[in-house]
């Protein structure tokens, strides 16, 4: 017999259930397809960090135009953090890909 507190429990759960099921029948059927899929999702999605973080940067710039150095450093520092950010994504992406293909080709 389940206690009272197991069962107040699975409610706020069933989101996480719901959200989570569908990468992982993902997974499922496509096998190593997926990791690849995934891959590219990733590098698109660090491609477009890398873009927005530049476009604010010259909208910045251009928008207020000579600003204090204290603020130019703070606005180049945005900038790379946003750059070192997306390139981690893109790495991971990458290295998704590589295991997809090395399981496709290797393990399928």
């Amino acid at each position: 017999m389940r206690s009272q507190s197991d069962s107040l429990l699975v409610l706020p759960l069933l989101p996480i259930f719901l959200i989570g099921v569908p990468p992982i029948l993902l997974f499922t059927l496509l096998g190593f397809a997926g990791f690849v899929i995934l891959g590219v999702l990733l590098i698109c999605v660090g491609l477009t960090e890398r873009l927005e973080a530049n476009s604010d940067f010259n909208q910045q710039i251009i928008v207020h135009g000579y600003a204090r150095r204290s603020e130019r450093m703070i606005q180049a520092s945005n900038l790379h953090s946003a750059i070192r950010f997306a390139t981690i994504v893109d790495l991971a992406g990458a290295g998704l890909i590589i295991v997809g293909l090395v399981g496709f080709f290797y393990l399928g």
